[in-house]
């Protein structure tokens, strides 16, 4: 029986015990907190606010560019074709990437048979020379002929009219003042003709002595040798491929391709820099940018001129940037801008709570943003903005290591 009487008192105690803990976490302590109690209580609730990284704003150089990419092509390209048809090679003078100057030869084409049709011509101009001669003293026979034909003719009127020559006689001498002044007038367009047909074969010898001139084939222009496909012993022809192609000058340039959201934002003058294939980094400027973009790819063109550089191949593949802007001006990374409806936003962090701030953003790199409006040098801007941290909201600032310093490109 005693055990039992204990354990009900033991009981008993804990039951009265639990009630006195249960009112005093119901109504709080009667006593107020010290000191002590409310910094504990402080530094309890900063342990407990969230942690976020930040960067501190400072200056920047910014160089904002665009992607390009193309290949290497000739400024101007010059195509020599043969102006003789069906002359054979006979020497070539020059070859591939060979420097040339305007004039230079080139190659020999086979001239056996102008020489020939030349010297024929100069023969059929002889013989027309001689007809001509012959045409003249025609001349000058049906001339005295129809001379002596109308003064017969005239003396024969007044004897018509006394009687002492009968009208067959006087018909007879009139028709032949007729016929002496048409013959006449038919010498006359013989010499004509024979001149005629001397004017046409001085013309053909003309241009058999021109094609003859033609057979050395000359640069038209300073230059490089890019290609040649004239071979010795073939028919020179300007239907098959050229006998040589000509960079003009030297001059060389970068047949690029770019977004059409970009192609505005190019302007000719503009610097830029390219890779090439085998060749490394190229400097050159932009030189034309074209008025069309391509329906199917929706890229643009540009030209980038890099004016004489042997190191550089025709076809050569090439990437590369253009500088569209340049400035200094203080900035962000792209994670530490929210893009809403009311435009660009970043959050600062001024002590433990958090603001958010309307900017404008100005060049765009790929690892920095220049802010225009909205920070100021020194602010320190939350490095990874996003919908968890609102205006007011308690954090504790982690400065990261990213300096947003040096020049972004």
């Amino acid at each position: 029986m005693k055990p039992t009487r204990i354990g009900v008192i033991a009981l008993a105690a804990a039951v009265g015990l639990y009630a006195i803990y249960t009112w005093v976490g119901l109504h709080g302590s009667a006593a107020p907190l010290g000191p002590d109690a409310a910094t504990k209580a402080a530094a309890s609730a900063d342990a407990t606010a969230p942690a976020v990284s930040v960067v501190k704003v400072a200056p920047a150089d910014f160089v904002e560019t665009v992607l390009i990419t193309g290949s290497v092509i000739a400024r101007d390209e010059v195509l020599i074709a043969p102006e003789v048809e069906g002359l054979r090679v006979l020497e070539l003078l020059a070859d591939e990437g060979q420097t040339v100057k305007k004039g230079q030869s080139l190659a020999r084409l086979s001239d056996d048979s102008l020489q020939a049709q030349l010297a024929q011509n100069e023969a059929n101009i002889a013989r027309a020379d001689a007809a001509i001669a012959v045409a003249q003293s025609a001349i000058v026979q049906a001339e005295a002929a129809a001379k002596e034909a109308a003064n017969a003719f005239d003396r024969a009127k007044p004897l018509k009219q006394s009687g002492y020559v009968s009208g067959a006689i006087f018909d007879q001498r009139e028709a032949a003042a007729g016929t002496a002044q048409a013959k006449l007038l038919a010498a006359r367009d013989g010499i004509t003709s024979a001149t005629a047909d001397r004017a046409a074969l001085q013309a053909q010898g003309r241009d058999l002595k021109w094609k003859l001139g033609r057979t050395d084939v000359r640069s038209p222009v300073d230059g490089v040798i890019s290609r040649r496909s004239a071979r010795v012993g073939a028919v020179a022809s300007s239907q098959t491929d050229p006998l040589f192609r000509i960079i003009a000058r030297g001059e060389v340039e970068l047949d690029a391709e770019l977004p059409e959201s970009d192609v505005g934002r190019v302007r000719e003058g503009q610097a830029a820099r390219v890779t090439v294939t085998g060749s490394g980094d190229v400097t050159g400027t932009v030189r034309l940018i074209s008025s069309e973009v391509d329906r199917s790819t929706r890229l643009g063109k540009v030209k980038v001129f890099f004016g004489v550089n042997p190191a550089l191949r025709l076809g050569a593949f090439g990437r590369g940037t253009i500088e569209i802007g340049k400035s200094r001006g203080l900035g962000v990374p792209p994670s530490a801008v929210v893009y809403g409806p009311q435009g660009a936003t970043i959050q600062v962090v001024t002590g433990d709570r958090v603001k958010t701030r309307s900017v404008k953003i100005g060049l765009k790199t790929q690892s920095r943003l220049e802010v225009i409006e909205g920070l100021s040098d020194g602010d320190m801007i939350v490095a990874k903005s996003g919908s968890f941290l609102r205006d007011g909201d308690a954090v504790r600032a982690v400065v990261s290591e990213d300096k947003v310093t040096g020049v972004a490109r």
